[in-house]
């Protein structure tokens, strides 16, 4: 068994930076999710925190959240007027709820989202709330 694992890692296939690079690079790319949603992700496949937070940390240095949550709340609501369809607050609520599953921070999700709410103050609640995702969104 050593021989075997001893011959994948010379062959780069047990690779816990490369991967973490390339998942990060990818979930960011491609999928355009937040760093937290990416970091926890590569927690769940058991790649070391310290690894896992300098593969996040290389690949989103250059990424501007605030442009990644456009983009992802086009992505995800797209058909729809964004002005007209997140002034609802159970609309509001549920895009700030896929916005903190996909892993962006608390303070860019508000900021954004505050350029659609009717009323800034149930906005701001939403905020306060825990920071677990619904069941609903995951």
């Amino acid at each position: 068994m050593d021989a075997v694992l001893a011959n994948l890692r010379r062959l780069g296939y047990l690779n816990d930076r490369g991967f973490a690079s390339s998942f990060a690079n990818v979930r960011l790319e491609n999928e355009g999710l937040g760093k937290a949603r990416v970091l926890r992700d590569l927690r769940q496949r058991q790649v070391a925190p310290a690894v896992a937070e300098q593969a996040v940390a290389s690949a989103y240095k250059d990424a501007d959240e605030t442009t990644l949550i456009e983009a992802f709340l086009a992505r995800r609501f797209r058909g729809k007027d964004l002005a007209v369809w997140l002034s609802e607050q159970k609309n509001l609520a549920s895009a700030w709820r896929r916005l903190r599953y996909a892993g962006f921070s608390s303070g860019e999700s508000l900021r954004v989202l505050k350029r659609y709410a009717a009323d800034e103050a149930k906005l701001d609640a939403l905020g306060n709330e825990s920071d677990e995702p619904a069941e609903e969104d995951r």
